[in-house]
């Protein structure tokens, strides 16, 4: 199903790195892992980025974490998203990435807006902490010497509570070679419409490095026209991609010029649908681990497209390739189902109010007490 395409991307510079198309893809949990990164290569160009993995478990050698940061020898640029909250250890774990020659390229995660972690100080209520968050980026920077890093961040808490101008002003300043944002605040989650105006804020702010755009990318032409109103120099997509891997095509035709979109019928969906578990397969080592783990995409796959229930239950309790690719073989083709499977996918759920340690907004600096709070923040969650 992949096509060539006519005509050329305008291309990305992050530091010395340069990527054929202006678009990134989102570390998601459970999802951006070798196969399914390998897959959207398959469709287009970008630079693909590894699940999130914590400093901790990257410094003590966890084996699911190192099976995590593994890139297949196909993919020529190796980005590694981290999180982590001391400065040591992200420190320690940037060291040994670039020492050991495992990534081209890393990315600090300040974005996740998932309770369990920001109810410790972690990830997007981290920079409201100024001292922390400019300690662990100059140190992250300082540690990665050749290896291009870059941070994500969010708006800040709340409206009341904005902290991205800041932070990216002790970003670059402290060397990192481009900044994304995700155009919510934590207490927005995944809800509501991105606020792409901050996106320009940023951008006429922080003139020195790239910066990218994240946050309600759902089409080929959300690219370019986030580009255009905002003047960001590339688009990070998340959710968009949940069983649409070819949105990497669309989007890398869009910013050449090119008309030209993929809209697959429901038989070329089933052959996405095969060559994505073939590869999970692949990555696991592990026929039924491989197929278990593909059950969770079934949905997104098949959003907007006429197929029955029974039949997507099927689907869902796979255990092997050859049950799969029989059921794929018994669909009833249907053309593209336009609007049906387009828009938001995955999850948006609502507004919540920002969980967080007490007392974490008085002060902007890290009081001691607060330091043990903290060190409980680095989870196994991704997100941002």
């Amino acid at each position: 199903m992949p096509t060539a395409l006519a005509t050329q991307s305008p291309a990305l510079r992050i530091g010395d790195l340069e990527v054929a198309s202006p678009v990134v893809l989102a570390p998601m949990a459970g999802v951006t892992n070798e196969a399914f990164r390998r897959l959207c290569r398959e469709f287009g160009s970008g630079l693909y980025v590894t699940e999130m993995v914590t400093t901790r478990a990257l410094v003590e050698r966890n084996e699911a974490t190192m099976r995590l940061i593994h890139h297949h020898e196909s993919e020529d640029l190796r980005s590694i998203q981290l999180y982590g909250v001391d400065p040591t250890t992200v420190g320690d774990a940037v060291a040994m990435l670039v020492d050991e020659d495992r990534a081209d390229h890393l990315d600090l995660n300040f974005g996740c807006p998932v309770p369990k972690v920001t109810r410790r100080g972690g990830g997007s209520a981290l920079p409201w902490k100024r001292d922390l968050f400019e300690a662990i980026v100059t140190t992250a920077v300082r540690r990665a010497g050749r290896v291009p890093l870059t941070i994500k961040i969010r708006k800040g808490i709340n409206d009341d509570h904005l902290t991205y101008l800041e932070a990216a002003r002790i970003a670059e300043q402290a060397g990192v070679a481009a900044i994304t944002l995700h155009a919510r605040t934590l207490e927005q989650q995944y809800s509501g419409t991105a606020d792409w105006s901050a996106i320009e804020t940023l951008k006429n702010t922080i003139t020195s490095i790239p910066i990218l755009g994240n946050g309600d990318v759902f089409e080929g032409e959300d690219g370019p026209r986030m580009v255009a109103e905002t003047g960001c120099d590339g688009v990070v997509v998340g959710r968009g991609v949940l069983g649409r891997p070819w949105l990497f095509g669309d989007l890398e035709a869009a910013f050449s010029g090119s008309p030209a979109r993929i809209r697959p019928g429901l038989r070329e969906v089933g052959a996405a649908m095969v060559r994505h578990a073939e590869l999970l397969v692949d990555f696991f080592d592990d026929e039924g681990h491989g197929c278990r783990d593909f059950r969770k995409h079934v949905a997104w796959y098949f959003k907007g497209y006429p197929v029955g229930g029974e039949i997507r239950k099927r689907f869902a309790l796979i255990d092997s390739l050859d049950e799969l690719r029989a059921l794929v073989a018994d669909l009833d083709d249907a053309p593209w189902p336009g609007v049906g499977a387009e828009g938001p996918r995955g999850r948006s759920g609502s507004p919540k109010r920002a969980v967080l340690p007490e007392g974490w907004l008085d002060s902007r600096t890290l009081l001691a007490d607060e330091s043990a709070t903290i060190a409980d923040a680095e989870l196994d969650i991704s997100g941002g």
